[in-house]
């Protein structure tokens, strides 16, 4: 018994058809087909039902699958362990990241591929309450997100980024005039946020609960270029990140939010007792020498 002969098995039976199972195993069908009947011969039954359209286990194929799927797992599973202690990292990483932030993600990546370059990393942008699901099911091995002042008992993180949120309004807006403003202050007032679902708005919807009002939000947008932007034409107070807003002083008056004073916090998460692959403690691993420096 070979371990090309249960791949191919296992292939055939999930993909229910010998040519879509050589396609995705890069095997010539006739090939598959030889190696299938030597692993018939030897177990002394057929495996596969080959009367119908569709190729599909029999009793007995169903029976053997899950042992079969079991030692290609345990064979991998060697591989990772031993590629891990001889410091070759392969394999694939799924890592997301909310929109619009100061981390320098891209470097942590770049960095990461220059020493591990049989990894295969995908990248994708969500809201924070989507990348945190992502986290909690497995779907994503680590992620730039927001949290509030709680943190999660299921992730891990690396606290990368803690400041003040502010409000930025056009320099003629009635607020202009303050350097500091309570929270109160915005009860009622058009402000300008984030959408739902992202780290800054709960920010925003946390402490406006708290101080016992619902926030009055004119206008959301999912950048926060956009949201300066619609601030510095008069629209309303925009709720974002300190140095950002510090940075557009010609077109906004960032003006300080006290009593509470609301602060927005970036971290690089990870789900709690370490990531499953090697090369996503590998990531983290160099993401707290790269960010946590």
């Amino acid at each position: 018994m070979e371990l090309r002969q249960l791949e191919y098995f296992v292939t055939v039976a999930e993909q229910r058809n010998f040519t879509r199972a050589a396609e995705l195993l890069h095997v010539a069908q006739p090939g598959v087909s030889a190696q299938i009947r030597k692993l018939e011969r030897e177990l002394g039954e057929e495996l596969l039902d080959r009367s119908g359209r569709e190729v599909r286990p029999t009793a007995v194929g169903e029976a053997v699958l899950p042992y079969a799927r079991a030692a290609l797992a345990a064979v991998a599973g060697a591989r990772s362990v031993v590629d891990e202690l001889a410091g070759l990292v392969r394999g694939h990483l799924s890592v997301g990241t909310v929109t619009s932030h100061s981390v320098d993600l891209p470097g942590l990546l770049a960095n990461f591929h220059q020493a591990y370059p049989e990894v295969e990393i995908t990248l994708a942008e969500a809201n924070t309450d989507q990348l945190l699901e992502g986290l909690r099911t497995g779907r994503l091995d680590a992620a730039i997100v927001s949290l509030g002042g709680e943190s999660p008992p299921d992730l891990e993180f690396l606290v990368v980024d803690d400041q003040p949120l502010v409000a930025a309004v056009s320099h003629d807006h009635e607020l202009a005039l303050h350097d500091v403003i309570s929270l109160d202050t915005l009860r009622g007032r058009p402000l300008i946020s984030l959408p739902r679902g992202t780290g800054l708005r709960a920010r925003l919807d946390e402490a406006c609960a708290a101080a016992g009002f619902v926030p009055k939000i004119a206008f959301e947008a999912s950048y926060p270029e956009v949201l300066a932007q619609l601030a510095a034409r008069g629209l309303g107070a925009a709720i974002l990140p300190g140095s950002f807003a510090a940075t557009r002083a010609e077109q906004l008056r960032v003006i300080t939010i006290n009593r509470p004073a609301l602060r927005g916090r970036l971290v690089f998460a990870w789900r709690s007792g370490g990531p499953d692959s090697p090369a996503a403690r590998a990531l983290v691993t160099r993401a707290r020498e790269v960010l946590g420096s």
